[in-house]
């Protein structure tokens, strides 16, 4: 499937995030030896690497720091052959409050991964960004010349690190590639994300709380989201896409509203949906009313698709979550 020297080491900055997490499991499967960079706390946790079975977490090397200092991004870069930059703050409400930090752990952070490996002469680069620097559809599917359109701190804010990724490999040849993925669900994700949100009040609750339902995204299953980021590095076409910038997505779109129908149907109780809620919703001009990718440059590059289907991740997803329930609050809404 890949081209690599097997047991290549290798850093994910943000690796007990969501994706993250699902995407050491998967280089640690292709045999490669992974560092993982998680942000520090005094309990020493892991986020969602904690979920990992042993004998995954066993081929791990934990290298808690944070990716605003410069000084320990560059020791944890040293002696990797590539990279996967992860870390971020993701959370768009989040961002409305603190944007100063947003723009701190997403754009400097990004520059500090791209100075070190610079320095250090790092093989390989991905830098992972999001479908929100579009904004809303100006036509679907989205490709990746489509404009892009801050619609919130955070999607300024991972504009901002595409762009000095894509500068430095212009500027100095380092050998990055930016990946767009879409709205990835899937195990171990928390209540910031919709689906989990709705599978947890589904499971437990009469009513689901939701803020605008008429939205489209396009959800793509967390295995297919790691295995793109993996060939993004280690696909035969990954010398190609140096410098270029990359979707990974379904193609297809549904709106919130359908999404908590189909988990509806599969949770089989009677509920109804309490949707437009205040807290809940975003500012009427950055609320981003449809993403859907086009994602033809990853299959002729790397010869990616997607091979979970949104029934089976859903099945999956919401198996996970009535195994996990005291992860959740079902009567909060998490920012």
């Amino acid at each position: 499937m890949a081209v690599h020297v097997a047991g290549e080491k290798v850093l994910v900055t943000g690796a007990g995030g969501f994706i993250g997490s699902h995407l050491v499991e998967f280089l640690v499967q292709q045999g490669h030896a992974v560092r993982a960079m998680t942000r520090y706390t005094s309990g020493d946790r892991r986020g969602n690497l904690a979920q990992l079975p042993s004998d995954v977490m066993k081929q791990v090397e934990m290298y808690p720091a944070d990716v605003r200092d410069a000084d320990a991004v560059r020791q944890a870069l040293g002696g990797v052959d590539a990279v996967f930059h992860l870390a971020a703050i993701i959370s768009i409400p989040y961002s409305y409050r603190h944007p100063e930090e947003t723009v701190a752990v997403n754009v400097t952070g990004t520059l500090n991964v791209l100075q070190a490996m610079r320095a250090l002469g790092t093989r390989r680069g991905v830098i992972v960004s999001t479908s929100e620097v579009y904004g809303s559809a100006q036509y679907v599917p989205i490709d990746e010349k489509h404009p892009l359109q801050p619609q919130s701190p955070y999607s300024a804010s991972k504009i901002g690190a595409e762009s000095l990724s894509v500068s430095f490999q212009r500027s100095f040849g380092l050998p990055v590639v930016v990946v767009r993925p879409f709205n990835t669900y899937g195990p171990r994700q928390s209540a910031r994300a919709v689906i989990p949100t709705i599978i947890a009040q589904a499971l437990t609750r009469n009513v689901i709380e939701l803020g605008a339902v008429h939205t489209y995204r396009d959800y793509t299953y967390a295995s297919d989201t790691a295995r793109g980021l993996y060939l993004a590095a280690y696909g035969p076409g990954s010398e190609a896409a140096l410098g270029q910038i990359v979707n990974l997505g379904t193609g297809e779109s549904n709106t919130i509203a359908s999404i908590a129908q189909r988990i509806i149907a599969r949770v089989g109780r009677p509920l109804k949906i309490a949707a437009n809620r205040a807290d809940r919703m975003r500012p009427d001009a950055s609320e981003v009313l449809r993403l859907q990718s086009d994602n033809r440059l990853a299959n002729e590059l790397f010869g990616w698709t997607p091979e979970v289907s949104l029934d089976e991740g859903l099945d999956r997803t919401i198996a996970w979550v009535r195994d996990h329930l005291s992860l959740f609050e079902p009567e909060s809404y998490t920012v």
